[in-house]
């Protein structure tokens, strides 16, 4: 398997390329609108053909290039079913892996960040978006966020995985890029370390974060597969193809 971590530096975003040796296809987890060249030009260096874009949910701080590399690429849009977005070619869920060449990607249904968010299990690795971060978690304060359900889903779900396997975030705000279920159970200030559910929850209410600026365009823009909406006024036109940052937690 090929595979490459891709960093965006201004939303703070990792996406992920996988790549099939013997197919030449290939996916892009969590590709982001402004850097959907840098993306295109590392697949052809790798002589891949892109077969998907992959999103673990609908983002609020950046714009998904899911819509931008079909036009550019004849990739087809793979998302979360229970979203229902009429402008996914492949919808997502628990009882169907996604097959891009010899590559099998196991979808996790795992909300609690957002109602419908999912990870992505492949081989010895998990891509956990939002949902459980290096050191941290996804916020749980809007998008159908909760915080007892996110609980439930790491320390239910993610922690059951084996300890050896490596956590790949959607986000990391300190230059880190990947972690194990193992240090993830022994350390994470946030849920590591058998901290209960009251203790989670306390600790997420806390936190205190600021609306993410971006959010009011960004979820309807993405709930389009990578649309700016219309409305958005002047002075936040490069959010279109620049974003800024905007903490998830």
């Amino acid at each position: 398997m090929i595979f490459r971590q891709l960093f965006e530096p201004v939303s703070s975003t990792l996406t992920y390329l996988l790549g099939c040796e013997e197919t030449g296809l290939a996916v892009l987890v969590d590709p982001v609108l402004p850097a959907w060249q840098r993306d295109l030009a590392e697949i052809n260096d790798l002589q891949l053909t892109l077969a998907y874009t992959l999103d673990t949910h609908i983002h609020a701080d950046h714009l998904t290039a899911a819509r931008r590399l079909r036009q550019e690429a004849g990739s087809r849009i793979a998302s979360p079913a229970p979203d229902c977005l009429p402008c996914v070619d492949v919808a997502v869920d628990e009882a169907r892996p996604l097959a891009v060449g010899s590559i099998t990607i196991l979808p996790l249904h795992t909300p609690g960040h957002t109602n419908n968010h999912f990870a992505y299990r492949l081989h010895d690795r998990v891509f956990t978006g939002d949902a459980l971060l290096i050191d941290g978690c996804g916020r749980t304060d809007f998008q159908n966020g909760d915080a007892a359900t996110l609980y439930r889903t790491i320390t239910g779900k993610l922690f059951s995985l084996p300890d050896e396997e490596l956590v790949y975030p959607g986000h990391d705000y300190q230059g880190r890029r990947v972690s194990s279920i193992g240090q993830e159970k022994t350390r994470n200030p946030r849920i590591g370390g058998g901290k209960s559910l009251d203790e989670f929850v306390r600790i997420m209410a806390q936190l205190g974060l600021a609306y993410p600026k971006f959010m009011d365009f960004a979820v309807p823009g993405n709930r389009q597969c990578g649309i700016c909406p219309a409305d958005i006024p002047e002075n936040m036109d490069q959010y279109c193809e620049q974003i800024t940052l905007s903490l998830q937690g």
